[in-house]
């Protein structure tokens, strides 16, 4: 991280602390909200120099200079810089700098992120490319090493492999605060000797290993898998889930984002049960650019999690000193407190937090929701537009699903859960006509595609899936497809499905909805066929198109691009899809989609 970890003479602060060195930028008459003692203490002054805090406390008067910047808090609330404990910016479909640039103004001045999405393309080089831009951005952005590339090896194929000697290189490198979300949960439990070799390398270098168990059995699986090192879970969705975790001794990381809810069941662990909120963290795990513009991003989540019970300051601790703590950097950030970065938002209410004015390492970054920074852009080389390799343009016969079986067949389907990432797996009976099995709209079955589009073979794996809703002759077609990020299509009939597929190879890669056969929604994501080079209000008016295209087709979900996205994580139950096939989750096996 650009100065992290390089004050190297801390006599500046202490003489600015002193009254023998002005500060830079002096914020008066605030309340400070003490995340490190629970208390919110009126009437206090904070002085900033070189970034960092200098002196907080009743009267920073003996700090001021000639050219000492004020800022009047107004009695507002004196509030650390919020910290999003878990997330991965490729689902923001953005690149680092523009997501950085739509979430500022929101108050988001931390962030850790894991870029297995680009990984699953590019490899290492492609983490390198993330690595590198996160570190010159005006916020501090840290770097989780992806530690399952591809995340589920056997059942299926992404564009690149990631084994232990690449973690342990980037281990090494500036910017890595530790390892990803360890998916591969079954070879951690069953003694896998590379996965496990991951864990040592990790651990031994003193970083923090990422957790993601997404059973809900808390058998002795949990328990191996809490053995084998990982320090946090994202993937808990109740009270149950919560309970369990903390108790294993990893930090509980609830998700607000774009299209997981899981905050409400999981935090009655800390308002019903009574357990100790410091182990519990708020991520977004994700947010894409249309939630950041018109919702916010980790403001919106402290938001919501007060609105479920949490006391403002511990909803705010949440979001600020335990993830700091948890990751080792709160002599740096985290909290209000000298030698801390001076990340201070300006609040005028809790329970509201509408986050007024936002400072991030000690200069005034925004006001009023506008960017008071200038962002460079970084240059990208031009591999990283070149990832959607199809031998030649699909057409509606490479959709086409033939079966002997009449009049009716029973079908593995997957089936969508509303705002979570798992899915259901159904057993349906499905039409067939002349020899092919047809998607079902009075059943809300769907046909689903898998298109290799890394390594350019064509190949094509065929599915089912209910829950979208679909009432009109539709398609829709994603190079966003966790986590080995092939072409998903989803769609009613086959020609819109063609269509779609060759729409999506033609620009790069993005998401593009088609009705009657005419585009009506289209983001273009070139970057890997993850990420857009646009700033995120050109992104989220496209992304809306998108949606607006999906409720068009006759879909009512929560951000269904984002559900569409993870029909082919083979990391989460029940049922999902890959370039293998369709794959039965809890069993760790492929399966035919149609019963003979």
């Amino acid at each position: 991280m650009p100065n992290l970890f390089q004050l190297t003479d801390t006599r500046p602060l202490v003489d600015c602390a002193m009254g023998r060195l002005p500060a830079d930028l002096v914020i008066r008459n605030g309340r400070w909200v003490c995340v490190q003692t629970g208390e919110i203490i009126p009437n206090t002054d904070i002085a900033i120099l070189a970034g960092r805090v200098a002196y907080v406390g009743p009267d920073a008067s003996h700090t001021l200079g000639e050219s000492t910047q004020i800022l009047e808090a107004g009695e507002r609330y004196l509030v650390p810089g919020l910290l999003d404990a878990h997330m991965h910016v490729e689902s923001g479909m953005l690149t680092v700098t523009e997501f950085v640039r739509a979430v500022l103004p929101h108050g988001t001045t931390g962030m850790f992120i894991d870029p297995h999405e680009i990984a699953n393309v590019f490899g290492l080089p492609g983490v390198r490319l993330m690595v590198d831009e996160a570190l010159i951005q005006p916020i501090h952005v840290f770097v989780q090493m992806p530690s399952c590339v591809p995340s589920a090896p056997g059942l299926e194929t992404s564009g690149a492999v990631i084994g232990v000697e690449e973690v342990a290189e980037a281990l090494s490198w500036q910017g890595i605060i530790g390892l990803g979300e360890m998916m591969n949960f079954p070879a951690v439990v069953n003694g896998d000797p590379s996965i496990h070799a991951e864990l040592t390398a990790t651990r031994l270098s003193g970083k923090i290993i990422g957790g993601h168990f997404p059973m809900h059995n808390q058998s002795r699986i949990f328990n191996g898998y809490a053995a084998g090192g990982a320090m946090d879970d994202h993937e808990g969705t109740s009270r149950e889930d919560a309970v369990a975790r903390a108790r294993q001794g990893m930090r509980v990381m609830m998700r607000y984002g774009s299209a997981w809810h899981d905050v409400a069941e999981q935090v009655r662990a800390v308002t019903e049960d009574g357990m100790d909120p410091r182990m519990f963290l708020l991520c977004t795990d994700d947010s894409h650019s249309g939630t950041s513009i018109s919702e916010g991003h980790m403001d919106w989540v402290v938001r919501f999690a007060i609105s479920q019970g949490l006391p403002p300051v511990q909803a705010i601790q949440m979001a600020t000193i335990n993830t700091a703590e948890h990751f080792g950097v709160s002599r740096e950030m985290g909290m209000i407190a000298p030698g801390r970065y001076a990340d201070i938002l300006l609040v005028d209410n809790l329970e509201h937090f509408n986050v007024e004015v936002v400072v991030a390492k000690g200069l005034l970054a925004a006001e009023n929701g506008r960017l008071r920074l200038f962002f460079n852009s970084p240059q990208r080389p031009d591999w990283v537009t070149h990832s959607v390799k199809l031998p030649k343009p699909v057409t509606a016969d490479d959709f086409r699903l033939k079966t002997s079986i009449y009049p009716v067949v029973n079908a593995n389907v997957i089936g969508i859960i509303e705002n979570q990432a798992p899915t259901r797996h159904l057993n349906m009976e499905l039409p067939v006509h002349d020899g092919e099995v047809h998607p079902d709209l009075l059943q809300d079955v769907a046909k689903l595609a898998l298109i290799d589009r890394h390594h350019g073979t064509g190949e094509i794996k065929l599915g089912f899936v209910h829950g979208f809703g679909f009432t009109e002759s539709c398609a829709v077609a994603s190079t966003v497809a966790h986590d080995s990020h092939h072409l998903l299509v989803v769609g009613t009939d086959e020609d819109n499905m063609a269509i779609a597929a060759n729409r999506i190879a033609e620009c790069g890669g993005g998401q593009v909805v088609v009705r009657n056969k005419q585009v009506i929604g289209k983001v273009e994501l070139p970057v890997g066929g993850l990420m857009s080079d646009q700033p995120a209000m050109v992104v989220a008016q496209q992304v809306e198109e998108v949606l607006q295209g999906f409720r068009d087709c006759g879909c009512s979900l929560n951000n269904p691009n984002m559900q569409l996205s993870l029909l082919a994580l083979v990391v989460i139950p029940e049922l999902r899809i890959s370039n293998q096939g369709l794959v039965d989750v809890t069993q760790f096996k492929i399966i035919p989609t149609l019963e003979s």
